[in-house]
């Protein structure tokens, strides 16, 4: 339980420290850290909007993945301040990872498109407006937790968008479609939790590979798996703590695995039996 209390103790602390900053379009941290704006994208013959999120980050500085590893800040998204915004999918393209005072973590530098998928609520091309709080973490030598406000009006048939749809080619590969043959999770209880070991047969992404967890529960911590190769197959340990401290039942169809190497990244959803 030590591991989690210690979690939550930070989360809390940098959400007491986030500064709040509007953006109308576009705006500039303090100390020329990052710019951030929102990118109006087009709508989808389907009716879908995408659209997208701009960060600019200052040399040296780094922002996170939606899983952002031992030393990351997690982001997080508040929509409710939109109108005719039915459903938002955030498209994540393949992060980097970043090794720092002996730990892992998971982001992007330089400049970032996130893609955003938009549902509106109405049928029809009605603009719809964007009115968005994006908290995120940004670091170099030290880390600060920023929260900024996003508003935007999208409007269609809009523009296609050459950087958003750079960003949605550039996030990681299905595993059917990259020759992913078989993925078999052992399941073990632990004092606090469950221990996952997991066997993916897959080719590989270079000379060294990198595994992220996830649970559609993000309240159960995960730890940083360990990743070897084992005859051919990519072998991969993590604990899952939830906050009860107790063992839990596994839906190992909604275990999602991302695989990150030199050679690009594989995105898993669920495990067999092993």
């Amino acid at each position: 339980m030590f591991r989690i209390y210690i979690k939550s103790i930070l989360a809390a602390l940098a959400l007491l420290l986030l500064p709040t900053i509007g953006v109308a379009q576009g705006a500039i941290i303090p100390d020329d850290i990052a710019k951030v704006s929102i990118l109006p994208g087009w709508r989808a013959a389907d009716g879908r909007h995408m659209a997208g999120i701009r960060i600019e980050l200052a040399k040296g500085w780094k922002t996170y993945w939606r899983s952002p590893g031992e030393a990351g800040i997690p982001p997080q998204f508040n929509w409710s301040g939109s109108k005719n915004l039915g459903s938002v999918k955030i498209i994540w393209p393949t992060p980097n990872v970043y090794h720092i005072n002996g730990m892992r973590s998971v982001g992007y530098d330089g400049t970032i498109v996130l893609p955003i998928e938009i549902a509106p609520r109405r049928k029809g091309n009605l603009p719809i407006a964007l009115r968005a709080k994006m908290e995120i973490g940004v670091c170099e030598d030290i880390c600060i937790p920023i929260s900024v406000k996003l508003s935007g009006n999208l409007s269609a048939p809009g523009m296609l968008d050459a950087d958003i749809n750079q960003s949605i080619q550039n996030q990681p590969v299905d595993g059917r479609k990259a020759g992913v043959r078989s993925v078999t999770c052992q399941v073990d209880p632990i004092s606090d939790g469950l221990r996952l070991t997991t066997q993916i047969d897959m080719p590989r992404l270079g000379q060294a590979e990198y595994v992220v967890v996830e649970l559609p529960d993000k309240s159960i911590w995960v730890s940083q798996p360990t990743a070897k190769r084992q005859g051919g197959k990519l072998v991969t340990v993590a604990e899952m703590v939830p906050a009860n401290g107790q063992p839990f039942l596994l839906d190992r169809s909604q275990v999602r695995i991302t695989v990150l190497g030199d050679h690009g990244a594989v995105d898993i959803l669920g495990c067999s039996a092993s």
